[in-house]
């Protein structure tokens, strides 16, 4: 009899705790419903230990003067639309690694489970990151090479529609305006006037425009293989403002359009360019060419666009393919 009791008790037990981990989950669910994180109670448990557990695994970032090719994640935070459809965050920074959390159930199709990559690059910035954070460990240091060393530097801001490429590339514009007029300001009280031109042009469906002067523009291969913008204009603003305007002005009259995944898509390639020309002569000293590259997009987000919409994003796939294997090409020059 007294084991029969000690087994009804311990059912009994069981039977409290499991009710009291119901409640628990049930408010749990609720309060992260309240602070805009719906979803998985259990998986976003897991992934919150999994931050607790290896927080000290972040390191802090250093710029790196010296390196050819430096890539960056940034991440965005869990926007609206995946808020309404209960996605929720799945991935970890822990510079310079980005963690992807996979949610699994076992071959019982009960038991859950987080089976974590990781991935490293020479940045990742959470989605606490600031602007200016990302543009000191990005783009300033190419700021420097192309005053001192003279060369040409690029910023690619690549990644799917909606993932927050030109909310980044416009913010590192912005810093870009202020330290490339503090650097030509140092140059010529060093006797060597440098002169801040500026050319803005856009790629779309295969043609190419002139987004401040408003006209087609061709594309040539010179003798010496460098890809010339043939009649592309320059301005020439005198300060940081000026600069700001010719961005500003650049950036609002590329082709955007909605799509499925974001309300204000960039369907085109953007490019600024920015060369520092010597006084009189007019001779490239430096460039710097910040390219926001129109979003990639899964067949699942094109299922419902019209027929233009497609042809877009059948181009645009095409194009960042294409640039893909140029950077396969450069990394491998590189390694050797």
């Amino acid at each position: 009899m007294q084991a029969i009791a000690e087994i009804e008790k311990n059912r009994e037990d069981r039977r409290r705790a499991m009710a009291k981990a119901k409640r628990e989950r049930e408010r749990e669910s609720l309060m992260n419903e309240k602070l805009g994180h719906p979803g998985d109670v259990d998986f976003q448990r897991m992934i919150k230990t999994f931050r607790e557990q290896n927080k000290d695994k972040s390191r802090p970032h250093t710029a790196e003067e010296n390196t050819k090719i430096t890539i960056c994640v940034r991440k965005r935070p869990v926007n609206a639309k995946e808020v309404k459809k209960h996605d929720y965050d799945a991935i970890t920074c822990l510079n310079p690694m980005a963690i992807v959390h996979d949610c699994k159930l076992k071959v019982d199709g009960i038991t859950k489970y987080l089976d974590s990559n990781a991935f490293n690059f020479d940045h990742t910035f959470d989605e606490n990151a600031t602007n200016e954070s990302v543009y000191k460990y990005t783009a300033l240091p190419l700021i420097k090479f192309i005053f001192h060393a003279g060369g040409h530097a690029t910023v690619f801001a690549y990644g799917q529609t909606g993932s927050g490429k030109t909310h980044t590339m416009q913010g590192i514009q912005s810093q870009i305006a202020a330290d490339v007029f503090a650097q030509a300001d140092e140059f010529t009280k060093r006797g060597y006037p440098l002169d801040i031109c500026v050319s803005f042009f856009e790629i779309y469906g295969g043609r190419c425009q002139d987004l401040l002067h408003r006209q087609v523009l061709t594309i040539r291969e010179d003798g010496a293989g460098e890809v010339q913008i043939v009649d592309l204009e320059e301005v020439q603003p005198q300060n940081t403002d000026e600069l700001l305007q010719v961005i500003e002005k650049g950036n609002s009259l590329r082709t955007t359009h909605a799509t499925e995944v974001n309300d204000v898509s960039s369907r085109s390639h953007c490019i600024c360019q920015i060369n520092l020309r010597e006084k009189g002569t007019g001779r490239v000293h430096g460039k710097l060419s910040l390219i926001d590259l129109a979003g990639s997009e899964r067949g699942e987000d094109t299922k419902n666009h019209n027929r233009q919409r497609r042809l877009e994003s059948a181009e645009i796939n095409r194009s960042l393919l294409a640039l893909k294997e140029c950077f396969r090409c450069v990394l491998e020059i590189y390694r050797e």
